[in-house]
């Protein structure tokens, strides 16, 4: 991996990564030529316990510009300036210009609640230059440049003293708030572990406390044994729809052994981690005739410098569909009581992307 750490006109950091040295590279553009000069805050949910970000100037956010605006490209007039400069760059990573937290917050208004300064960083990544492809079909040694690239940032951002939990995620498809159509994705790098991956460290860490092992591990041998809802089974990577999935197409992908974080990846399981990636992907876009929706979400151990043998790196796909022809949307049930309701069962989801026969080298 070949990585270039460069400067925005306003202070941003834009970090380039590649598989071939870095050549041709211009300096960094950016659209604005101003710091943005704007703090988030926190509020902290008086019956959850959970803290809320306030950060209203992400109203004035790029909002699905025409491909001639897309901020995204490659900058090609320097009087009008990207966010991403020329050169043979392959994945490019800065920080959003309208983050929801900030390492530079300072702001804590007064509130009948208790606040706190919005302390974070977010980091957009963009996953290729060419604004019509996508993840699905980048070859593998680029997908496996990306968990290459996610271990680069997570090391990064978890050193940072105020960061406890770093997040790569990505949206794809306006059904789940895309609002940039060129293939990218984020990372959320936290001041305290948030609430969901919270609750999995809780649960991984009574587990292991009780057996000596990992509760991800344990259910991914239960996953292979049983073999119904197996999408792809490599020597040290698994993809499967889950046995108790909260969402039509669910997929989890992981290592087959536990790892902590992208940073503990061995080259044999990065690789075979992005082929199962790849595969899941190809599968999901032959299922319609359009670009398949989905959250997929890195869940990986706290950068709170501490060992983490519970936890197991892995991804959580959540396509938003619930038949071809109607969208399965959170409602009442899930949103107000945290209970969810499927009318469409794991083994026959699983099934479904079992039968679509993908080749992920071609």
């Amino acid at each position: 991996m070949h990585v270039l750490a460069l400067t925005k006109p306003d202070g941003r950091a834009l970090t380039l990564y590649a598989q071939a040295p870095l050549q041709g590279i211009a300096d960094a553009p950016s659209p604005f030529q101003e710091p943005l000069g704007r703090s988030p805050h926190l509020r902290r949910h008086p019956l959850r316990g959970e803290w809320i970000t306030y950060a209203a100037y992400r109203q004035d956010r790029t909002f699905l510009p025409p491909p001639e605006y897309n901020p995204l490209a490659v900058t090609v007039d320097p009087r009008l300036p990207t966010e991403l400069p020329q050169g043979n760059w392959d994945i490019a990573v800065f920080d959003n210009r309208f983050p929801s937290l900030s390492l530079d917050a300072d702001e804590v208004p007064e509130s009948i609640v208790d606040t706190a300064p919005g302390t974070g960083k977010c980091e957009v990544v963009v996953f290729a230059q060419d604004r019509l492809t996508s993840l699905s079909r980048l070859p593998v040694a680029h997908i496996d440049l990306l968990l290459q690239v996610w271990a680069d940032r997570t090391a990064e951002l978890g050193a940072i003293d105020s960061i406890h939990y770093v997040l790569p995620f990505e949206n794809r498809g306006a059904e789940v708030g895309v609002t940039l159509h060129h293939p990218h994705g984020q990372i959320y790098a936290y001041p305290t572990v948030p609430p969901v991956p919270a609750r999995m460290q809780e649960i991984a860490s009574a587990h292991y406390e009780a057996n000596g092992r990992g509760v991800l591990q344990d259910h991914i041998a239960k996953e292979i044994e049983d073999g119904q809802r197996i999408l792809y089974l490599g020597e040290h990577a698994v993809a499967f729809v889950p046995a108790a999935a909260r969402y039509p197409y669910e997929v989890w992908i992981a290592t087959i052994a536990p790892v902590a974080t992208f940073c503990d990846l061995d080259e044999a399981q990065r690789v075979d981690l992005a082929r199962a990636l790849k595969t899941v992907l190809m599968k999901y876009d032959a299922l319609w005739d359009r670009p398949f929706p989905y959250l997929m979400a890195w869940y990986q151990a706290p950068t709170d410098g501490r060992p983490h043998p519970e936890s197991h790196l892995h991804a959580e796909i959540y396509p938003p569909y619930r038949t071809r022809d109607r969208l399965k949307y959170l409602a009442g049930t899930e949103i107000a009581a945290g209970w969810f309701a499927m009318d469409a069962l794991p083994e026959d989801k699983a099934q479904e992307l079992q039968r679509i026969d993908v080749d992920i080298d071609s």
